[in-house]
């Protein structure tokens, strides 16, 4: 079993106020994600990936886009992604933290 101690573990900064950190084994991977650059006042460009995700928002709220739809969503909220569906997220408080779980696992967030 691995273990990934939130006061031990080495943060990866993914751009200016965002952060990540995770936790995967060979077929399942879980992110936690923190937005500390918000509020936004427009959503982040869509993206779309080959992987399967379920997000958890831990705090914080944020609107969810996928295609036409807008969401707002709050801490305790859960949202789900296909596989290659356009999404993207803006931030509507200071601080949003999200935990993001990946199948497969996205080989691109682990450190080479």
């Amino acid at each position: 079993m691995g273990i990934v101690k939130s006061s031990e573990v080495a943060v990866t900064p993914i751009s200016a106020g965002r952060s990540r950190y995770l936790a995967h084994t060979d077929h399942l991977m879980a992110v936690v994600v923190d937005f500390n650059d918000g509020p936004a006042s427009i959503p982040d460009p869509p993206h779309s990936h080959p992987h399967e995700q379920v997000s958890y928002v831990v705090a914080g709220e944020l609107i969810l886009v996928m295609g036409e739809e807008k969401t707002r969503l709050s801490a305790g909220d859960l949202y789900t992604v296909p596989a290659n569906v356009p999404h993207a997220v803006q931030t509507l408080s200071p601080h949003v933290r999200l935990i993001d779980a990946f199948n497969p696992i996205r080989e691109d967030f682990l450190k080479r």
